[in-house]
């Protein structure tokens, strides 16, 4: 990846807090495989921020300059627990 994608990343990030109330995000690399996860009060949230201007544009570029392909999967947390936190 390059300069302007983590640019993108980081300013799609800073949007989807500020304007579509995303709790947060995580994200990892291994090679050429990155996951990336955010979470969300609502699904509705989610419909938001996926009909937004510059989140669409943004898609648009990692589909044209950096993604072969990608898949998407939205889930819902039953449970959570850690050791040591």
């Amino acid at each position: 990846m390059d300069r302007v994608y983590y640019e993108t990343a980081a300013r799609m990030r800073e949007l989807a807090i500020k304007e579509y109330r995303c709790l947060g995000f995580k994200s990892a690399c291994d090679g050429h495989l990155e996951i990336a996860i955010s979470y969300w009060q609502s699904l509705d949230h989610v419909k938001q921020w996926k009909q937004n201007a510059e989140h669409l544009e943004a898609q648009q570029q990692g589909k044209s300059k950096w993604y072969k392909s990608y898949h998407v999967q939205v889930v819902e947390i039953v449970r959570e627990y850690a050791n040591g936190t």
